[in-house]
């Protein structure tokens, strides 16, 4: 997989996780955190890891107009918080969506950088 189709796949998981706490709230119930919480936190946080290893080296060597480094931290701790936070009820919504917004809006960038730089137009 890569970069970009990590960066796709981060967009997807911030679709998930926006519908499952929906629907956790409409459920009204408490999911295992074992069974259901873990594996898929787990999965997504090796995924976050190896993209923000890559993305990194990506903001080195491209320089991208409008994308950070400090960016990528903040998304980086605010996903892996987020994911956890989706299977929860009891998770605030308003800060909720605003940390997904956040990370669509910085997934988005870096995938136009990605566009650009392919099309050799960094700048």
């Amino acid at each position: 997989m890569n970069l970009q189709q990590k960066t796709e796949a981060l967009l997807a998981v911030c679709k998930e996780c926006f519908e499952r706490h929906a629907q956790m709230r409409e459920l009204d119930r408490e999911p295992d955190f074992f069974i259901e919480v873990k594996p898929y936190a787990d999965q997504y946080h090796t995924l976050l890891d190896e993209w923000t290893e890559e993305v990194s080296e990506f903001i080195k060597t491209a320089k991208p107009k409008y994308v950070h480094p400090i960016q990528i931290e903040t998304l980086t701790d605010s996903m892996k918080q987020f994911i956890v936070q989706s299977f929860y009820q009891k998770t605030g919504k308003k800060r909720f969506i605003l940390s997904i917004n956040s990370a669509e809006y910085t997934l988005k960038t870096i995938l136009d950088a990605l566009r650009l730089e392919q099309e050799g137009d960094v700048r």
